[in-house]
């Protein structure tokens, strides 16, 4: 999984990152000092730190697209925002049914999943480190999905896109829930938690590839709080996805509540992260 720096007057220097992977390289290359981080580098910030000229810039790695990004993540997390406040409202406060709530969260779905396709369209499209590459100029062609088992970036962002995906079914399928315990713990329950798991897998990958270890304290670098307050939205959402199971008879009256409480948190977390990153993209851009 590491990859070598190549290209004439490349000189080694310090590389870090977890299990195998190359997140974080310092080196000189022709007389200039060179920060590399992977997730800087598949997200197309830090020019100074780049190797390809601004005018090279594919769109995917531009800092517009980092922030419509942001803002589609955000906008998700909004509406898993509203719909855990219209679930946890009895109905004859809020007036507002079951099924209203059913629809926000759906509808919430569709820009999580819309934002997961593009960061793992950036992830995958990622050039490979290579000074060779850079100073070719060689051209990328782009890929949907792509193929990177050695980047801790694009494996976190295809199993979020993934997740993603299951959340869709889960939310569409809770519309109209069928009837008995089994069938709605097959078509909603156990999507909402394959969604939670990749979630939650997604979140750590990210924090090895910010971290470049399995943990670091950096509260100074926004990328960290970006990643950190992600991985505790997962941590919430695993919870209420936990709690959502339907048993076979009553269960407790403080469940459902509790489940909807996590699943609000995780989803603000979700969005405080979304502002973060657009915040991010905006600060690099004025860089």
């Amino acid at each position: 999984m590491k990859q070598q720096v190549q290209g004439e007057g490349a000189a080694h220097g310090d590389e870090k990152g977890p299990l195998g992977f190359i997140t974080f390289r310092s080196y000189h290359h022709q007389g200039h000092h060179i920060i590399w981080r992977a997730r800087d580098h598949r997200k197309g910030l830090r020019p100074r730190d780049r190797l390809i000229a601004a005018d090279e810039t594919p769109i995917w790695q531009s800092y517009g697209y980092n922030w419509v990004m942001g803002l589609i993540f955000a906008t998700g997390s909004f509406l898993f925002m509203l719909g855990s406040v219209m679930a946890l409202m009895p109905e004859h406060i809020m007036k507002i049914s079951a099924l209203t709530a059913n629809i926000t969260f759906f509808a919430g779905s569709i820009p999580f999943t819309t934002a997961g396709f593009l960061q793992n369209f950036q992830a995958a499209n990622a050039k490979v480190f290579s000074l060779e590459d850079a100073s070719s100029g060689a051209r990328i062609r782009p890929a949907l999905l792509g193929w990177q088992p050695g980047s801790l970036g694009w494996l976190s962002a295809i199993t979020q896109f993934v997740g993603t995906i299951a959340f869709n079914f889960n939310t569409f399928d809770a519309i109209k829930a069928p009837a008995g315990w089994v069938a709605q713990d097959v078509v909603i329950w156990l999507p909402g938690m394959i969604g939670s798991v990749l979630f939650l897998v997604s979140a750590y990958f990210a924090v090895m590839e910010t971290c470049h270890a399995h943990f670091a304290f950096k509260p100074k670098e926004i990328a960290w709080w970006i990643v950190m307050v992600n991985f505790v939205g997962c941590i919430f959402f695993m919870v209420a996805s936990t709690l959502a199971y339907v048993p076979h008879g009553q269960e407790a009256d403080w469940i459902v509540p509790l489940s909807n409480a996590n699943l609000w948190a995780g989803a603000f977390c979700f969005f405080v992260a979304a502002v973060l990153s657009m915040r991010e993209a905006r600060l690099a851009m004025s860089e």
